[in-house]
């Protein structure tokens, strides 16, 4: 009885030791339970390797910076630790990754600031002494726990996650960035506050707080999914505007045919009346070359591309090469939205693999550029392969990756350097170039 006794006096009394030895695992279940959270919200995937890398890294640096760090500095070192963690470890972009800090870091502020409150109230303890009690910080850290779980749950059930969130705009950028800043120190001073002060303050304000917190965090999303919004409907507008122009094209060209059709038979019927095959080859050969076109105009559509990040790029290159004269055969041989990579991403590396194809045929007299999309089953990687005629037989292969070197005259050089700083960031991506007398070719290869 007197172990026992012993045991029950220990954890309902003041232990600052014991309390700091529950906070070790606490921060590694901690760690977990915010990682499902925002990995779910957001849906970022990750591997088994990837999360627990996370886990480990966050709490330790967490209770690192607990023990050396006075508060409420530690607070925000923290913050600083899980954001950088967040962006290096799961690769997301910065506007996931500042949700990804927030949203548990304020779901968990508002449980601890209503159940505490109600806790400590009902059994008329002092916030920082109960802190300090064993069983009080592990009965707190239960209840909070468990409600995050449930809210995990519940994401789940209800399926609630903001996958497609992401915003291009510098401006926006810099507004959301400013905003979030502002809100990481606010929560910070709340927690802070909640804390350390939850036992004086009136009931009333405890609540505003939370309210003010709450409404906060509300209006910050809110304005992230209008701007998101908004850019899904100016990107909706440009890539109609640039398939009523790949229709319009498409459309005078059937046309032609349609109209040129009986003197292109006749044409045909002259050569054949002749027996004249060699003439009739080369006849032939201009004849397939307008009907890949078409071919080309239909499969320039959003149906067969169907990432429209991907087909608005692509548009836009087509009309700008053919305003130069440069035929551009486009072959896709599977689904665009199966990419392992950000669209983001890349869509930047095809837009400067497409420039520089550009601008090297259309110095050819034969004006060429192939572009296809396809699988590789056996080797587990996707493709994206953009090949040109070009002119200048002596290019370096090696040396066109470095920073500032161009073969152009006044050209910045740093597209393919570019495309190297993004393939830096990850390890699937990889970038094989050749030449041949006839093309130049870069093959872009994106494992899985």
């Amino acid at each position: 009885m007197e172990i026992f006794q012993t045991i029950w006096t220990t954890l309902t009394t003041e232990n600052e030791v014991l309390t700091n030895i529950i906070g070790v695992p606490s921060a590694y279940l901690e760690g977990f339970l915010y990682m499902l959270l925002f990995t779910t919200l957001l849906n970022i995937e990750a591997n088994k390797k990837q999360k627990l890398i996370y886990v480990i890294i966050v709490a330790t640096l967490s209770i690192m910076s607990k023990f050396i760090i006075p508060n409420p500095f530690n607070s925000y070192i923290n913050l600083f630790i899980v954001l950088t963690c967040i962006l290096l470890i799961f690769k997301t972009n910065i506007f996931k990754a500042i949700i990804s800090l927030l949203f548990p870091i304020i779901i968990t502020a508002l449980i601890e600031s209503i159940f505490t409150k109600i806790y400590y109230y009902i059994f008329h303890i002092d916030y920082i002494i109960g802190a300090n009690i064993p069983l009080h910080r592990l009965i707190g850290s239960f209840i909070v726990y468990i409600s995050l779980f449930i809210i995990y749950l519940l994401l789940l059930f209800f399926k609630i996650n903001l996958e497609k969130l992401q915003i291009s705009n510098k401006k926006k950028q810099y507004l959301l960035i400013f905003s979030t800043t502002f809100g990481i120190i606010l929560i910070g001073l709340q927690v802070y506050l909640i804390t350390f002060y939850v036992s004086y303050l009136p009931f009333f304000i405890t609540v505003l707080d939370i309210l003010g917190l709450l409404v906060y965090f509300s209006i910050n999303l809110y304005t992230i999914f209008t701007v998101s919004r908004l850019e899904d409907t100016t990107t909706n507008l440009e890539e109609a505007q640039l398939y009523n122009k790949t229709l319009q094209i498409l459309h005078d060209n059937i046309r032609g045919f349609k109209h040129d059709f009986w003197n292109i038979v006749q044409g045909i019927g002259g050569y054949v009346d002749k027996n004249d095959m060699e003439g009739l080859k080369q006849y032939y050969s201009k004849l397939i070359e307008d009907c890949q076109q078409v071919n080309n105009l239909t499969a320039l559509s959003p149906s067969v591309v169907n990432n429209p990040a991907i087909y608005n790029v692509l548009a836009n290159k087509y009309h700008m090469a053919d305003e130069l004269g440069i035929k551009i055969n486009l072959e896709v041989f599977m689904d665009l939205n199966e990419l392992s990579i950000n669209s983001y991403e890349l869509t930047r590396i095809i837009g400067i693999l497409m420039n520089n194809a550009i601008e090297a045929s259309k110095e050819c007299e034969e004006k060429v550029i192939n572009v296809t999309f396809r699988k590789d089953k056996n080797r587990h990687m996707q493709l994206v392969i953009v090949e040109n005629t070009y002119k200048d037989k002596n290019i370096d292969t090696e040396r066109i990756y470095e920073k500032g070197y161009s073969t152009k005259e006044g050209n910045t050089g740093l597209g393919l350097w570019e495309i190297r700083q993004i393939m830096k960031k990850h390890n699937n991506l990889n970038l094989y170039t050749t030449k041949t007398d006839d093309f130049f070719s870069q093959q872009f290869e994106i494992y899985y």
